[in-house]
């Protein structure tokens, strides 16, 4: 936490090197001296501290200053920090204005120079007032803070960037907290900017992309080595655990993400049945571990960076990234997981961002306060994004196409749910339409069985339906099923076209695909189990398999 200010000015050199003296000897373990000369610099430099979120306890300054009197100095200076305490040094012919300045300037005291000694004559004064100033001292968020509206899609789409690449930040929404139209106007700002990212160190990006924001943020987007041993691209569960293996295994390991590390599991508010957790544990808190845990084994880690084509060259494969760079290594594992389907009904792709959102309970939550908010799907990452919306919203409904929840999310969740008070499953119900201006307002919900419909009110849609695998970027001509997950190891047998592609006199690997030395971990490959301990099984077992096929090469 940043220590609070003691800002001092005299337009005496010899008297502020005193005063400063003294204020350092007394204060400097809790309190950062800032000192000046002169009054307009003294106004400049508090501007650049309240846009850094510095707070300034208390304002020591003389009366007779040629710039400014220390009275008027003290009044602008109160404009910026209004709850600050103030302090007048003056001269015995002042006293007048010392006193006038109680009323006109809310002083606090003031102070005949000399002040010697000062453990008799300012200490106690000082102490006194610090101590009056901390008992209603409340830190402001020291970090990144972001400026914008609730129901803006930018605004939702920097909001879950962050959250999902565990960087802490401030969120302030313009249309219902006066500190963020105090924010934007400080840094002469106007709504038009919005949102806003406004760093520590007071510098602000207006409506940024998310490749502006990593910059800022110091990302790292470019890879080291000329040549790898094995690249991972998806860092979900799968692709952190191989990542782990591989670095502590010795390969040298590079670990590339397009959006934001965890995957799915990520978002989750709280697995409860990985195991060595009993109490659970949030994807966020899994997911900074394994990062923590692949980076001491010294995996580099690019993100958000975008893999868009995959090349073969002999034994080697060529990755190219978005931004046209491009990564030679020896072996590859894919572990990019899945995302969840859209829902076009009426109305879904309109007011996606601002009232419907994919997944995102997490970040999304804080607006749900009190609200009547629905969850569409059935499965544990439904289960758990309403679990952690109830806490929350006064109710929460999941809605779900099946009677009921048993044949498609744990019974854990399920037992959650029912002994939820301000949770409701609808059975045999479906969304057909999202209806709202500017932001979500209403859903009509269908009945299955009667086809009877109804508009409810709703302030907020989650929707976690189905799955689709991440693999529209590949490609090279890797055997997938009908759904687009890819095939590995002895079922690749099955198809035709297997031969014409597989090469050795080898069967594939279990997790290896059509392509040697390319390998698939997690559930963006066919056959998986769709749950985070198998993933992670998968993408240390993808690791065993590198070595297996770098022996051959």
């Amino acid at each position: 936490m940043k220590q609070p200010i003691i800002f001092s000015i005299d337009d005496d050199p010899q008297v502020l090197r005193a005063l400063q003296r003294d204020l350092r000897s007394r204060f400097k373990k809790e309190y950062k001296v800032l000192s000046t000369t002169s009054a307009n610099e003294a106004l400049e430099a508090l501007e650049d501290l309240k846009k850094q979120s510095q707070e300034v306890a208390l304002f020591i300054s003389d009366q007779r200053m040629p710039e400014m009197l220390g009275v008027d100095f003290l009044d602008r200076a109160k404009q910026l920090y209004p709850n600050a305490k103030s302090v007048l040094l003056t001269a015995y012919s002042d006293i007048d204005a010392a006193v006038k300045a109680i009323n006109s300037v809310q002083l606090d005291y003031y102070l005949h120079k000399p002040w010697d000694p000062p453990e008799e004559k300012l200490y106690p004064i000082l102490i006194e007032l610090l101590e009056d100033w901390q008992m209603g001292y409340r830190p402001d968020f020291d970090g990144l803070r972001l400026v914008g509206y609730q129901f803006s899609p930018q605004s939702h789409q920097l909001k879950d960037f962050l959250a999902g690449n565990l960087f802490p930040y401030q969120w302030l929404d313009y249309n219902t907290q006066e500190k963020a139209k105090e924010v934007v106007a400080l840094h002469n700002l106007t709504e038009a900017d919005l949102p806003i990212v406004i760093f520590e160190d007071g510098n602000t990006l207006i409506k940024p992309s998310r490749a502006q924001l990593s910059e800022k943020l110091g990302f790292t987007l470019q890879a080291t080595q000329e040549v790898y041993d094995v690249v991972i691209i998806g860092a979900g569960p799968a692709g952190l655990a191989a990542a782990v293996y591989g670095g502590s295994e010795g390969l040298k390991t590079l670990l590339i993400e397009k959006r934001a590390p965890g995957g799915q599991a990520g978002t989750s508010s709280k697995i409860e049945n990985y195991l060595g957790f009993p109490k659970g544990l949030s994807g966020s808190e899994l997911t900074r571990r394994a990062i923590t845990q692949a980076r001491r084994f010294g995996v580099e880690f690019l993100a958000p960076q975008e893999v868009v084509d995959i090349k073969l060259r002999e034994s080697y494969k060529i990755i190219t990234l978005g931004d046209e760079s491009e990564i030679v290594t020896k072996s590859i594992v894919v572990a990019t997981g899945v995302e969840y389907r859209q829902l076009n009904n009426t109305g879904m792709e309109a007011l996606t961002g601002a009232g419907v959102y994919y997944g995102a309970a997490t970040t999304e939550a804080n607006a749900c306060l009190e609200k009547q908010v629905y969850v569409v799907g059935g499965g544990n990452s439904a289960g758990q994004g309403a679990m952690y919306l109830s806490r929350f919203a006064s109710r929460v409904f999941i809605i779900i196409r099946k009677p009921d929840l048993s044949l498609t999310m744990s019974q854990y969740l399920i037992d959650q749910i029912n002994d939820t008070p301000n949770i409701q499953v609808l059975g045999e119900m479906e969304v057909i339409e999202a209806i709202g201006e500017q932001q979500l307002e209403r859903v009509v919900l269908k009945n299955r069985k009667t086809e009877e419909t109804t508009a409810c009110p709703a302030s907020a849609l989650f929707i976690f339906i189905g799955t689709k695998p991440r693999t529209d970027w590949i490609a090279l001509d890797i055997i997938r099923n009908d759904k687009g997950f890819i095939e590995t190891g002895r079922n690749l047998l099955q198809y035709e076209s297997f031969n014409k592609i597989w090469k050795l006199d080898r069967d594939p690997y279990l997790l290896e695909t059509c392509i040697p030395g390319l390998f698939a971990a997690g559930d963006v490959r066919a056959g998986a189990m769709n749950r985070v301990a198998s993933a992670v099984g998968e993408g240390s077992m993808a690791i065993s398999l590198v070595h297996k096929y770098l022996d051959e090469v």
